[in-house]
């Protein structure tokens, strides 16, 4: 919508260099930042499994730690909306038992990788309630 508000004023103008210097630098600050943002996202997540719990680590300028232990671990979920589905991703959710961060989620992953990760963590709470 931005785009067509942008590209109307500037046909609009009878002067197309005044507004062209304006609007020419702003453009490619937002094409910078729409394209940087998810990047700096995807590498302001992480996460890290262990043999009882899982380690998810998020933020770029607000870190959060967040760890769950594998005997908390309620259910899981694999997730896919359309977009995600279209390249091949998923979403893994844990559902955990307490309210405060009640799920967790580790979006982006591979769907094969989110599957593996959610049958080798069922393994393990399954192990950890015998």
């Amino acid at each position: 919508m931005l785009p067509f508000a942008i590209g109307a004023l500037v046909l609009e103008q009878a002067s197309v260099l005044p507004t062209g210097a304006f609007i020419v630098p702003v453009l490619l600050a937002g094409l910078y930042l729409v394209i940087r943002a998810p990047l700096r996202r995807y590498h302001a997540r992480g996460y890290q499994m262990g043999d009882d719990r899982l380690r998810v680590v998020r933020g770029l300028v607000f870190r959060s730690d967040t760890v769950v232990p594998f005997g908390r671990v309620q259910h899981i979920d694999v997730e896919q909306g359309p977009v995600e589905r279209g390249y091949g991703l998923a979403t893994l959710v844990l559902y955990t038992a307490g309210t405060h961060n009640a799920s967790v989620s580790l979006p982006g992953l591979a769907h094969s990788d989110a599957l593996e990760m959610r049958e080798a963590i069922r393994a393990r709470v399954k192990r950890e309630t015998l």
